[in-house]
């Protein structure tokens, strides 16, 4: 009896370690495809299921998918990149595994690999409206305009009620000033999703280029009303109020969007041309400085220190700005301009009259807006 005892239980404990397994199998599972939305844990789940190495090439590759997800839902690109890879080795027709990466490679800038991606996986899902935005963000990103609005025609084809690719295709007709359709595309974005704290902050920068301060500022107040944390909302607010000569609102709002995100190098800038503007060029040389800190390609930090130095009577350095923005934007009237008048004020007027010239060819108005900076003949 108590043989049959000891092997009852050694019975019952086999079971146990062969049910163990499995449980913590099927537990992985659930916990790998991120039902949670906890990253770390995400990992380690799909981790031990790619350990296992008890799966067909078909489910290994989703685990390495779903991995992937998490990785890049953490911000850790490159090991969203190889887990996608690794995927798409194991399942060559895994579309959204193309896709994803192509995020990722959107996400580090890399926009030729990502249009590559993006090309797969519509090859593989032509009627996958995903792909489609997520291309046509990337031709975006790469400045190619027309290409984006093409393929946000094509994903709201395919999915005609989405508000996010709308607000997309308007922010697109935006950057190749086409207003019109661009501020279309909001109304619609609002008519799908009321609450689309986006497509009111996206109007407002179109209102702004249309000269409708007051109509810029109701959006972006409206979008920050929606969304209490969108900092860029902040920080275009008060570029506008800055736009209306209320420089110490500009100077809150921008402080505002600081607050929210210290790293937030546009904010700096824009709170930088407020303190030029009231003619305290120390605070607005400090805020350009961190600004470009932050971002040492940002124009127009370059041009805000510039403004800021002329001011100052520091004409020499003034110029220095002026040409690192030029070099970084050589289409910039503003730095065009205020390197003319600099080199004017200095006694090379042949040079800073070519200056000027150029910058009246871009930007018609430059004067009025320079001298709102202080710089002017």
């Amino acid at each position: 009896m108590r043989f049959l005892t000891c092997g009852a239980t050694v019975a019952a404990a086999l079971m146990f370690a062969v049910a163990a397994p499995a449980a913590r199998a099927d537990s992985d599972r659930v916990l790998c495809i991120g039902a949670r939305a906890d990253f770390d844990g995400e990992i380690a789940a799909c981790t031990r299921l790619i350990e296992l190495g008890q799966r067909s090439d078909n489910n290994l590759a989703v685990a390495y998918y779903d991995r992937g997800n998490a990785f890049q839902g953490k911000g850790d690109f490159d090991h969203a990149i190889a887990d996608y890879t690794q995927a798409i080795a194991l399942d060559p027709k895994f579309a959204p595994a193309y896709n994803n990466r192509g995020n990722g490679y959107a996400a580090t800038d890399d926009y030729d690999r990502a249009i590559a991606d993006f090309d797969q996986a519509i090859a593989l899902e032509p009627k996958d409206a995903r792909a489609y935005d997520s291309r046509a963000a990337a031709y975006d990103a790469k400045g190619d305009h027309d290409h984006a609005v093409a393929d946000y025609n094509q994903a709201i084809a395919l999915n005609p009620k989405n508000p996010d690719a709308y607000v997309r295709r308007g922010v697109a007709y935006e950057a190749r000033g086409d207003l019109n359709h661009a501020v279309f595309d909001f109304y619609r974005a609002l008519a799908f999703d009321p609450r689309n704290a986006g497509a009111y902050n996206n109007r407002g920068n179109v209102f702004r280029r249309q000269g409708d301060f007051d109509s810029a500022i109701a959006d972006y107040t409206e979008a920050i009303a929606l969304d209490p944390k969108l900092v860029i909302a902040y920080s275009n607010r008060g570029v506008v109020y800055g736009d209306k000569g209320e420089y110490d609102a500009a100077i809150a709002d921008a402080s505002r969007a600081i607050a929210l995100d210290a790293n937030f190098a546009h904010a700096y800038s824009h709170r930088g041309d407020a303190y030029d503007a009231k003619g305290e060029f120390d605070q607005a040389v400090a805020d350009a400085s961190q600004a470009l800190t932050l971002d040492p390609k940002l124009a127009s930090a370059f041009t805000t220190r510039a403004a800021a130095y002329f001011g100052k009577g520091d004409l020499d350095n003034a110029i220095a700005d002026y040409t690192e923005a030029i070099a970084l934007d050589p289409k910039s009237a503003a730095a065009l301009y205020g390197r003319g008048v600099a080199e004017i004020k200095k006694g090379d007027s042949s040079v800073g009259e070519s200056d000027v010239s150029a910058a009246l060819t871009i930007q018609a108005n430059i004067a009025d807006a320079m001298a709102k900076l202080r710089v002017s003949p």
